[in-house]
């Protein structure tokens, strides 16, 4: 095949070490020439390979503490020039560079060395130049060049050498390439992101984002939408570096929910057992308890209805009575820290249940969000709770026990789409109201959600009353205080009608708008 292009040298710089010997044993007996350099080097020396250091191919010493090793003709030349062009071959000889037919870098741990907190200028130092310049070199001449920027591919590389008698496919040298570029665009994304929020710079010209695949999804939101789920390279706890215990393969929509559950399940306080139950991106049933069990029970009595098919999430290690009480209820997903005694077992007796362990999510990053030919980004939205930065606006002052409600309904009033309203009671949600067009609305639902339950309860609105017929409504479903950011031209209004109905009413100077 005129395609096939045979590997008779090799050159390997990597920080992951994960499988060189092997790999590199493997192409020893395909007769192939191994170049390394420095702890790549002494890695496969030590092996009992054979191996030249790239400074006897380049003729020249690493320098100033291994900064520039690679950065030479001699590296360059061999991975870039055209086999097949006279004039590049002429050149080839008159220099002396010997082809590169293989490159095989991982680079620095850049993304690793954040992730620990390391000082800035330790960070700085594990930014690699010499690593995607060759890849980026090796990538681009493809049709002569493999590159491998990913242990993964040790395998498939090795199977092509093997088939082929020691050459490789253009059609590999392709998919390849591609994933190079793909991996140092990450990389840059992760350095550049970085650096932004080094500088406090909320707005850079230029904004990259990346990511590594995790694992193709079955469909979209839809049947006939593809998908796929990669993981940033900033790394952070959360859905993405959770682990699946059992269970049929995670959806794009299961994904997208369990997100959402965790994510407000970690606004809580840990020292609180809390549970969260998410359906289509929205909680359907959240509450604060004395342990997890009652936190479960209380969350799902919100509305059993909306829970059927949803996404719990549980702030402690899940225990076994807590998943005998899931036991009757059709779960997509059960997201926790872990799980005590006997409580995994009896999950896992449901098998089309998925199951999940992760460490409660950090801060986030940034929201990231696509619009046509572009996108939106923004700092996220944390929620605050801080009574002293609110106030009250009414004649009637909350009690200790409405404060408390207050701060619970207000922390999941920011995790439902807007407009949003809930309801709550005892620190249990009872009635929500998501994604309406109008506040009117959304206080409607989270009424008749509610029921009777609402009686002495506390309702929190994401943004202002526009009017006061929203105060009318939960002040007739029986909510007795209010909390909500305030900043509405009728805000005098709204407040008379909250003394009118003998209702406590708390601006906090916040929305929390979610689309």
């Amino acid at each position: 095949m005129p395609e096939l292009r045979r590997i008779t040298r090799a050159l390997l710089s990597v920080s992951d070490k994960s499988g060189l010997i092997d790999f590199a044993r493997a192409l020893s007996g395909h007769g192939i020439e191994l170049v390394s350099t420095g702890g790549t080097a002494k890695a496969i020396a030590d092996a009992g390979l054979k191996v030249g250091d790239v400074s006897e191919l380049t003729g020249f010493p690493e320098i100033m503490d291994g900064r520039v090793k690679t950065l030479h003709p001699k590296v360059h030349g061999g991975l870039l020039a055209i086999r097949d062009d006279a004039r590049h071959a002429a050149s080839m000889k008159e220099h002396g560079i010997a082809p590169i037919d293989l490159l095989v870098v991982n680079l620095y741990p850049f993304e690793a060395t954040v992730a620990k907190g390391a000082a800035f200028d330790d960070c700085i130092e594990n930014i690699d130049i010499g690593g995607p310049a060759m890849i980026r070199a090796a990538a681009k001449n493809h049709n002569d060049v493999a590159v491998v920027v990913d242990a993964d591919d040790y395998a498939r590389l090795l199977d092509e050498l093997k088939q082929h008698g020691g050459a490789t496919t253009l059609a590999l040298r392709k998919s390849l390439a591609q994933k190079a570029y793909a991996r140092t665009a990450a990389y840059d994304a992760a350095i550049s992101n970085w650096f932004a929020n080094e500088l406090g710079e909320a707005a850079p010209a230029y904004r990259a984002f990346g990511g590594k695949l995790l694992q193709p999804l079955r469909y979209g939101e839809n049947p006939h939408q593809s998908a796929a789920f990669y993981r940033a390279p900033e790394q952070r706890f959360g859905v993405a570096t959770a682990r699946q215990v059992q269970g049929k393969e995670l959806s794009y929509n299961n994904i997208n929910d369990t997100d959402a559950a965790y994510e407000c399940v970690a606004e809580f306080d840990p020292k609180r057992p809390a549970c969260v139950i998410v359906k289509h991106a929205n909680p359907c049933g959240v509450a604060v308890a004395e342990d997890i069990t009652v936190a479960y029970e209380r969350a799902h009595a919100c509305d059993p209805v909306s829970a059927f098919g949803g996404i719990v999430a549980v702030n402690r290690p899940l225990p076994l009575a807590a998943a005998k009480a899931l036991a009757p209820v059709f779960t997509e997903v059960v997201v926790a820290p872990g799980y005590d005694g006997d409580a995994l077992a009896a999950l896992t007796a449901k098998t089309n249940l998925r199951v999940l362990t992760a460490q409660p999510p950090g801060a986030p990053v940034l929201d990231v969000r696509p619009v046509d030919g572009g996108l939106l980004v923004q700092e996220p939205d944390p929620v605050s709770t801080d009574r002293s930065a609110w106030w009250v606006v009414s004649a009637t002052q909350p009690t200790e026990a409405q404060w408390d409600d207050l701060q619970f309904a207000w922390t999941v009033c920011a995790a439902v789409s807007s407009n949003a309203i809930v309801f709550a009671k005892d620190r249990q949600a009872y009635g929500i109201g998501a994604g309406q067009q109008n506040r009117l609305d959304s206080a409607r639902i989270a009424a008749e959600r509610a029921g009777d339950r609402a009686v002495e309860g506390v309702c929190a609105s994401d943004a202002f009353f526009p009017f006061r017929d929203g105060v009318d409504v939960v002040a007739a479903a029986g909510i007795t205080a209010i909390i909500q950011p305030g900043g509405s031209i009728r805000d005098a209004e709204v407040i008379e009608a909250a003394d009118e109905h003998g209702m406590a009413m708390v601006f906090t100077g916040q929305r929390h708008f979610r689309h």
